[in-house]
């Protein structure tokens, strides 16, 4: 296969969903293409592969696709442009952080492949060989060389990653050697100030759970955990962030609140994740579990309501967690009857922690991975007199809001001008039947299918509503003329929102959308619902525009 016939087979499969039916298809055009001597068809089949599988997640399968390509650039160089090289350097990147993340990569692969990267770099980019370098070095439990590429890391210049997400793991290593009050010192300045991240400063806040906690910083705390949970439960691409939240509620004396995000939580284990993810939240669940069957806390007899994302109607148990070990090969058999036990979930959750670290091990020759995890469950509680949480917007129900967010919209005519007020927008979001939070600062935030969409009032009266669309999917920096070319495009045939792109950390970037409105004459609630719905419909129909994107 090759020619006009390979690149319509290319083509077609490209508009296959992201499933193993499209992985199958561009192997076998690929395959054809190598037998066909079609170089180039052969390329960007194996590209296509490698942008499957960074957006499923899966990022331990792109060693092989990779090698093909790298060494076909090496034989025809003139084949690759500039986005070519910059999609291949970033996949290698991508390739090598995938070893503390999955067994599933060859510990020599991976150095084979940042060796590769490194040369071909030509130290054009140290901040991002030390990095990496750092990073396989702490996850092989050798501190001493990963404190010294840690070293040579914030030595380096900056370079192209976020700086907000770069400081967030800095201060997570540093919190694993127990650096603490560093890690607080790196991460309170992103908090104030994120800057344009679509991350932050929920990621700090996270990463900020255990210093604060080891420092006595209680207060501080409950203040991220509660502000940061707000979005993270609701955010699949968030799942990381959780054993964080679980930690804290275990060690900080929460176990109840634990409890029940840990239930909340379960389902994301249906679905397939990579396994260092998986081991920190198994692991984080099972202290939780023995924590709270200690201090008297009873196993819920059901999930809490997940918003958006709900879970099913029903008992969350063991089935959840046994999702996950089939997932890995991990069969573990739920005991008959109703809902487990604490104890028997947080078994089921051990057990799992226990094989992934174990996994880790086996691929690495060492036996950190399960002394890490085996240190983390005999962990104790770091007060037994935890101060109350603040209130919680989306738990405490609709009217928790700030000071400043005016009177209650139900109370006046539904026409009548008035100033735009916190309230206001979140009224219009439920008459719609929606649900939204509402951060600290006043900016009200929801998720609509591919969509993550956020209000905030801005200007110094704070009369102009302003609405940010982020679209969950993200592309490889290999596609920004791509990606370019599409907002380019929706900006010359759509109104709204207003389109652009913004490159992030790990080579990836996001497409983003703005809508705003002047409402320094006031605007009645009726006027804000009209708002908000085309905010809602245009931001959700450019998100669904980019998640279909080839």
């Amino acid at each position: 296969m090759s020619g006009d016939a390979g690149r319509a087979a290319l083509d077609a499969a490209r508009d296959l969903p992201d499933g193993e039916a499209r992985l199958v298809e561009l192997e076998r055009i690929a395959a054809h293409a190598d037998a066909a001597g079609d170089v180039r068809l052969g390329v960007d089949a194996r590209l296509a592969l490698i942008e499957t599988h960074r957006y499923r997640g899966e990022r331990w399968r792109l060693v092989e696709p990779l090698d093909r390509c790298v060494a076909a650039m090496d034989q025809h160089p003139a084949l690759f442009d500039a986005d070519d090289v910059a999609m291949l350097r970033s996949g290698q990147r991508a390739a090598v952080e995938a070893l503390p993340a999955s067994p599933r990569i060859g510990l020599d692969q991976a150095r084979v492949l940042l060796d590769d990267l490194d040369r071909r770099l030509g130290g054009t980019e140290p901040g991002t060989v030390a990095e990496l370098r750092c990073r396989l070095a702490d996850h092989l439990g050798d501190e001493p060389a990963a404190r010294e590429w840690f070293a040579r890391w914030r030595a380096a210049r900056p370079g192209r990653d976020c700086a907000a997400c770069v400081a967030v793991r800095q201060a997570e290593l540093l919190t694993g050697w127990g650096e603490w009050a560093e890690a607080v010192r790196m991460l309170e300045p992103v908090v104030a100030d994120p800057g344009d991240c679509t991350d932050q400063p929920e990621a700090a806040l996270a990463a900020l759970l255990l210093p604060y906690l080891r420092l006595g910083r209680h207060d501080d705390a409950g203040r991220a955990h509660v502000r940061a949970y707000r979005r993270h439960r609701r955010e699949w691409t968030a799942f990381g962030h959780l054993p964080a939240h679980l930690l804290f509620c275990a060690l900080g004396g929460h176990p109840a609140r634990g409890v029940e995000i840990l239930v909340e939580q379960l389902p994301r284990l249906a679905r397939p994740v990579d396994e260092r993810s998986a081991m920190e939240f198994t692991a984080a669940g099972a202290l939780l579990c023995r924590l709270a069957a200690e201090s008297g806390v009873g196993h819920p007899s059901g999930p809490v309501d997940a918003g958006p994302a709900r879970t099913p109607g029903r008992t969350l148990g063991l089935d959840h967690a046994t999702r996950l070990a089939e997932a890995f090969g991990l069969v573990r058999v739920p005991p008959p009857g109703g809902a487990p036990s604490l104890a028997a979930l947080g078994g089921e959750l051990l057990a799992t922690a226990t094989d992934l670290a174990g996994r880790f091990d086996a691929r690495n020759g060492t036996g950190h991975q399960s002394g890490r995890i085996a240190a983390r469950l005999a962990e104790r509680p770091l007060t037994t007199a935890p101060p109350p949480l603040p209130a919680d917007p989306v738990a405490d129900g609709p009217g928790a809001f700030d000071a400043d967010t005016g009177p209650d919209p139900d109370d006046g005519p539904p026409d009548e001008p008035a100033p735009l007020t916190v309230a206001l927008i979140v009224s219009a979001v439920e008459r719609r039947g929606d649900r939204c939070a509402v951060e600290p600062g006043g900016t009200v935030v929801g998720r609509w299918g591919e969509a993550v969409i956020r209000f905030e009032r801005v200007g110094t009266r704070a009369e102009i509503l302003h609405a940010r669309v982020v679209a969950t999917r993200r592309l490889p920096v290999g596609r920004r003329a791509e990606a370019y070319e599409f907002v380019n495009a929706w900006n010359r045939d759509r109104l709204l929102p207003k389109a652009y792109v913004h490159e992030v950390v790990g080579g990836e970037l996001v497409l983003a959308g703005d809508v705003t409105t002047d409402l320094a004459h006031g605007v009645a609630p009726v006027q804000v619902e009209v708002l908000v719905e085309a905010v809602v419909r245009t931001g959700t129909a450019y998100a669904d525009a980019v998640a279909a994107l080839p």
